[in-house]
């Protein structure tokens, strides 16, 4: 009786010390969304920290020096991108607000063009190509509905500006302190909380970024570079009067796609390309296929000298992640979940590796 006393009491402990790590995983995540700004402050001198240690180490300069530096120059960087990404957004927003009726024909055009094509319709059901029929207009009605929304959105963010001004303010000045004050504030962590705790604490917050960080590090950089590739080849194929109207919408929905874990740029650029080769515009189907070819090369040999090992973890088991984070956090949880799915594992590595049920039952 005392043994299976003892056993149960032993099972329940390990079960609350999971669930009590999930719940403050919730809540790390709840507040890092509250405390936005600092948030962002962060990650950014996670970003420049191994640069104001470089400038450190080889120009002899104080902390403060090679922070500010760094931060000045990060900063005009940072701002140019964004005040000439942004310009260049607005506009092609507005003029496709404004055109709205047109690109509203042309889609549903394109759309009739697929249904009533020949080779569609002799090799596919009927009932499906009646579905497809009967629902084209319905599918348009919702397509440019949700565009014309995601459109008005970016226009009405420059109501939004007082808001983002002091955002970026709160960023700054919490940068500034964080990447100046580090060794005080990890000095004050340390005093102010138990050694086994900060020991603990340390530990986990140094392996937890070390391979978080190179991760995020690596998949951000191979991101950029497929859209920095991407807008490049959209604006040669408008160069050369092909049918790519908006540049920078087009490689900032590609570049969004690539972002999510198991799904690529090839998820948007494959089903593009067919569209326009059976709408009749082969060549642009052709021009897409082969961006997307070059864009995977790329990706293909940079991939494996940016991330050094791979996270170890299931595609089915991270699509579960995208999934749940998506439920509980909204599109931002489809980012969300992967990156805690990398957290667990760091955490219980031992439990992982031994086997999650047998570590709790046997």
């Amino acid at each position: 009786m005392i043994s299976n006393y003892n056993y149960i009491s032993k099972v329940a402990k390990k079960i609350l010390s999971l669930a009590f790590t999930l719940l403050i995983l919730f809540c790390i995540i709840k507040i890092a969304m509250f405390y936005m700004p600092f948030t962002i402050a962060l990650i950014f001198a996670m970003i420049i920290e191994p640069i104001i240690k470089k400038l450190m180490k080889k120009l002899k300069w104080t902390r403060w020096v090679s922070s500010v530096v760094v931060m000045a120059s990060f900063f005009v960087i940072l701002s140019t991108i964004i005040i000439i990404g942004t310009n260049t957004l607005f506009k092609e927003a507005n003029k496709m607000l404004d055109g709205q009726n047109t690109y509203f024909d042309k889609t549903k055009s394109l759309l009739s063009n697929i249904t009533n094509n020949k080779f569609l319709k002799e090799s596919l059901p009927s009932e499906i190509v009646d579905t497809l029929e009967k629902s084209e207009d319905e599918l348009i009605n919702s397509l440019i509905d949700w565009i014309t929304k995601t459109l008005n959105g970016i226009k009405n963010y420059a109501g939004k500006i007082p808001n983002l001004l002091m955002t970026i303010f709160f960023t700054l000045m919490a940068l500034y302190f964080i990447c100046t004050d580090k060794i005080f504030m990890v000095d004050q962590m340390e005093h102010h909380f138990p050694d086994n705790w900060s020991k603990k604490l340390t530990y986990y917050i140094h392996e937890i970024t070390k391979s978080l960080g190179m991760y995020l590090k690596a998949e951000f950089t191979l991101i950029f570079i497929s859209f920095v590739i991407s807008l490049i080849g959209f604006i040669i194929f408008k160069m050369c009067k092909l049918n790519v109207p908006f540049p920078l919408l087009i490689a900032l929905g590609i570049a969004f796609v690539d972002a999510l874990p198991i799904l690529g740029s090839g998820s948007i650029m494959v089903p593009w390309a067919i569209i326009e080769a059976i709408n009749g515009d082969v060549v642009l189907g052709i021009s897409i296929i082969i961006l997307w070819l070059i864009m995977c090369i790329v990706r293909n040999l940079l991939e494996p000298k940016l991330v050094s090992k791979n996270i170890g973890i299931h595609p089915v088991v991270t699509l579960i992640a995208m999934y749940t984070g998506y439920k509980i956090f909204g599109l931002i949880g489809m980012f969300i979940g992967p990156i805690l799915l990398i957290v667990l594992k760091e955490i219980y590595s031992p439990l992982i590796d031994e086997g999650i049920f047998r570590f709790i039952f046997e």
